[in-house]
């Protein structure tokens, strides 16, 4: 008889690992390695280049804010100097109104020119205006308002009448709308950043799944997604704008 063996004294022997399995393993281990590697490094690229430009969009809305509010100054003084600008043309109107009744020339001839006389008050208030108006209105009397119908009404309508303090709040205004646009670009551009962090980590789980499932095609296809995310998520950071 054939002796048996049974209870402790038995021996069980394990299959051999099958090669293949052991290689492909390896493989799948060694570029899950990779993508991780890389996913890690791009994500903290992407992190670092969304934190960047939150920064610019903070610094355009503050110099935004501010150039408004000088705009909003120099708008203020503009519309004082202009204040100026109509009561002093008003009571030189006067003036030259009044100036013939009481005797006196007012320096104003028939073909709308004016030449200032001495001692009169139309002389004293003409000398006076500032010098942002003189211009526009020696070219307003140059027009003869006074017998041309098609003649500008008011000297204010003259181009030559130009307000430095407003040309400032003009250029301030377009200043804080670029700057504007500039932080609502920056918004837009750590959007995109934080949207490719999130698909860079998905590509750092999937490659960390992929050592961990059994089954071979599984295992392969979940490899290969977080390959083909990462080309294109990759792909897709470059185009973005960098800010250093």
């Amino acid at each position: 008889m054939t002796p048996t063996q049974d209870g402790p004294t038995a021996e069980t022997t394990a299959p051999a690992p099958d090669p293949e399995t052991r290689t492909v393993s390896r493989r799948v281990e060694l570029v899950a390695t990779v993508l991780l590697a890389l996913a890690t490094v791009v994500t903290a690229w992407s992190a670092f280049q969304s934190t960047k430009w939150s920064g610019v969009q903070a610094n355009s809305y503050a110099a935004a804010g501010a150039a408004r509010a000088e705009s909003t100054r120099a708008s203020t003084e503009a519309g004082e100097l202009m204040t100026l600008d109509v009561t002093a043309c008003a009571s030189w109107i006067d003036a030259v109104a009044s100036e013939p009744r009481a005797g006196k020339s007012s320096g104003l001839g028939d073909d709308g020119s004016y030449d200032p006389v001495d001692g009169t008050q139309s002389e004293f208030l003409y000398t006076r205006f500032r010098p942002e108006m003189v211009p526009a209105f020696d070219a307003w009397l140059a027009t003869d308002p006074l017998h041309d119908d098609d003649a500008p009404r008011t000297p204010f309508l003259m181009p030559t009448y130009r307000l430095d303090a407003q040309e400032r709040a003009d250029a301030e205004l377009d200043r804080a709308e670029s700057l504007s646009a500039t932080a609502r670009r920056a918004n837009q551009n750590g959007d995109n950043y934080v949207l490719t962090s999130i698909l860079f980590a998905s590509v750092a789980l999937f490659a960390a799944l992929s050592t961990k499932l059994v089954h071979r095609t599984a295992r392969r296809g979940l490899l290969g997604l977080a390959a083909v995310l990462f080309v294109v998520s990759t792909v897709v950071v470059l185009s973005f704008p960098k800010e250093v």
